[in-house]
């Protein structure tokens, strides 16, 4: 009797628990969007603006097409962190940003790529780190109830429930 409490109470707790933690992982998927999307819209931007020098450095990394690479990659970064901080097209854009960060370990952070499990500061510490995450977070769990994409979801069912009615 005294462990069937316990167990009860226990599992009342947990689910305590997992109803403010996903409450707060809408919150902490903003956070992470309007941080990272903004610092990426700026990345991107910057990379538009100074396309001959980015052209240039990716001639000199060896990456085919260097010119239409630099615009490819820019106006990825440019639209896909705005969209991220709106959280529009997320999973999209996740996607892109996860792939264009793939390339940018390849290419650029060779090195930090070279890492042992006693050695990892080099990988976390690379530019890339944060928006890899940030792509392959908004991937995977999307934007989050507090974003466009969730407004324009709720809205679409709402047409589809009127017309099925």
């Amino acid at each position: 009797m005294q462990k069937t409490l316990i167990f009860k109470a226990i599992a009342r707790l947990y689910g305590l628990l997992n109803k403010v933690g996903a409450g707060f992982s809408h919150l902490l998927l903003l956070v992470m969007r309007l941080n990272f999307g903004i610092q990426l819209f700026n990345i991107g931007h910057g990379k538009l603006n100074n396309h001959k020098d980015v052209a240039e450095f990716f001639a000199s990394i060896n990456i085919p097409f260097p010119d239409l690479n630099a615009w490819f990659v820019g106006g990825v970064e440019m639209i896909g962190g705005l969209c991220l901080a709106l959280g529009l097209l997320t999973r999209p854009f996740g996607l892109m940003i996860a792939i264009a960060m793939s390339v940018a370990y390849l290419t650029a952070e060779k090195e930090a790529l070279q890492i042992t499990f006693d050695h990892q500061d080099k990988f976390f510490q690379a530019d890339p780190f944060f928006y890899l995450l940030l792509g392959l977070v908004s991937f995977a769990f999307g934007a989050g109830k507090i974003s466009i994409d969730f407004l324009v979801q709720k809205l679409l069912l709402k047409e589809e429930t009127k017309k099925t009615d």
